[in-house]
């Protein structure tokens, strides 16, 4: 099982960690939401629960939950820009289907 991170997205995850001047990492969840079932959490780490599983590359860890991990194994995080936006990008493989809006997923 594991979770990765493009260099680009590791770049960003630094900048932010840098400029909240603390925190070991990123944490990548899942929670039941939005009209397709599950939407993707993140949110800075400062320690570590005991059921964590800790990924690391570009000296960045993301940290995932032991329940999330089952619907995210696999997954890359990514960031890119599109035009105006910009945002973190989940290219996860056992997505099944998407709502239209793009805020919840189906595993």
């Amino acid at each position: 099982m594991a979770v990765t991170i493009t260099e680009v997205a590791a770049s960003r995850v630094k900048s932010f960690l840098d400029n909240r001047g603390s925190g070991i990492g990123l944490r990548l969840g899942v929670k039941t939401s939005g009209c397709s079932g599950m939407a993707y959490v993140l949110e800075f780490v400062d320690d570590l629960n005991p059921d964590d599983e800790v990924f690391e590359q570009y000296n960045v860890k993301i940290i995932v939950d032991a329940k999330s991990l089952s619907f995210i194994d696999g997954t890359e995080l990514d960031f890119a820009k599109e035009g105006l936006n910009e945002g973190f990008k989940f290219n996860n493989p056992n997505v099944k289907d998407e709502c239209g809006c793009g805020e919840s997923f189906h595993v």
